[in-house]
């Protein structure tokens, strides 16, 4: 069997969830042949640096613009119908990577490639099933396309939405965003903080700071290493050097003058082991990005969550925020208040964690799989 994953860079999440499949598929089959695509780099370099870039820009710079064309690209607008005819015209600049590589089944984590691989089932020009992964807590019409054979969904509060868009319920799956399998793996808490040069009997925060501002995530560490509580901080930046930088002289600063504040705090930049940090938390402060969020849920982490773009980031904190899975810190808020509140309430932090525990979605990839033999199967006994 040949599964090609189709992906796109706007954001991470996209391909994270991608290659969570296909590392499941590759640890536990022994018949697949598992290929992640670029699509939006495969059908031309500057289409991808004109979309990535864009997106980026109008996410982080002009948040308020990207949520009016987030919202008016959901409604029955001229802009939701320009989506369409825009990627049914790239569509067929994928047609030569379908005819090298000739899958059984086509997997799309991305809705722009969604699309583009509908309009090509339409035409005729692949028979093979469609799968959608989304990627986020709440649905949005750019996903929706005629010719999908099954939809993946993050949550069963999805389904209904789904629906009401005009999808089939019975090809909606609510199996939940594919994360890989280390976030679901149980470690000792104290030995893991202790590897971490941490203190295991210290209430840990763990900020995902890669995507924030610089001025407002160090606004909220400056704020919090104030708070007359027992805890520690670990701080990942990513690839973000400006901040690590600012991270760096403020850690620096705080030790120099502890009567201003000073908390025990790891600066990590980039790494591989977001989930060895996950796991060693009590509490993630982040933007709530749909695969930071599920990674976090798999852990059984709660979230403090700040700075959403309006959206998907919207619609991801509010899904958290009905489940009793986050606190919710809005520019203006008293971020110290919020995060002081949730440490000293020791049972709602607890009922919190209760409430990740809960939405189990770790059999994600192999229902996913399961899906993927149910719908070959299903085209088999068609032909017949």
């Amino acid at each position: 069997m040949k599964i090609i994953i189709l992906s796109a860079a706007t954001g991470g999440g996209h391909l994270r969830a991608s290659h969570a499949i296909e590392s499941y598929l590759l640890e536990n089959t022994t018949d697949v042949e598992v290929k992640v695509v670029d699509a939006l780099k495969t059908i031309h370099p500057i289409l991808d640096k004109t979309i990535c870039d864009g997106y980026h820009f109008l996410a982080t710079k002009t948040p308020k613009m990207f949520g009016i064309l987030y919202q008016k690209s959901n409604e029955e607008t001229p802009l939701a119908q320009m989506v369409p005819k825009f990627n049914s015209l790239f569509s067929q600049r994928l047609l030569p990577l379908f005819e090298e590589y000739q899958p059984d089944v086509i997997i799309a984590t991305h809705p722009f490639v969604t699309e583009m691989v509908s309009h090509l089932k339409e035409k005729n020009h692949v028979t093979a099933p469609l799968i959608c992964i989304m990627t986020d807590y709440g649905p949005h019409k750019a996903w929706i396309s005629e010719n999908v054979d099954a939809y993946v969904v993050s949550s069963e509060d999805m389904v209904p939405e789904m629906q009401e868009m005009g999808v089939r319920r019975e090809i909606v799956h609510p199996f939940g965003i594919p994360v890989h399998n280390v976030f679901f793996n149980k470690t000792d808490k104290a030995d893991l903080l202790e590897e971490l040069g941490m203190k295991p009997d210290l209430l840990t925060i763990l900020i995902m700071a890669g995507s924030f501002g610089v001025t407002n995530i160090m606004q909220i560490y400056q704020d919090i290493i104030r708070l007359n509580l027992p805890f520690q901080i670990i701080v990942i930046t990513g690839r973000n050097e400006k901040l690590f930088q600012a991270f760096e002289d403020a850690i620096e600063e705080s030790r120099k003058n502890p009567w201003d504040g000073y908390k025990h705090t790891r600066l990590v930049y980039f790494t591989n082991e977001v989930d060895k940090y996950m796991h060693a938390s009590d509490l993630i402060i982040t933007k709530p990005g749909g695969l930071t969020v599920s990674e976090a849920l798999a852990c059984n982490v709660p979230l403090a969550v700040f700075d959403a773009i309006p959206g998907q980031e919207e619609d991801n904190a509010n899904f958290l925020m009905t489940h009793d899975m986050a606190v919710r810190i809005k520019k203006g808020d008293d971020c110290a208040a919020t995060i002081s509140e949730l440490l000293r309430n020791r049972e709602k932090l607890e009922r919190m964690k209760q409430s990740c525990q809960s939405f189990d979605k770790s059999q994600s990839s192999k229902n996913i799989f399961t899906l993927i033999n149910e719908l070959l199967q299903n085209q088999q006994e068609m032909k017949e």
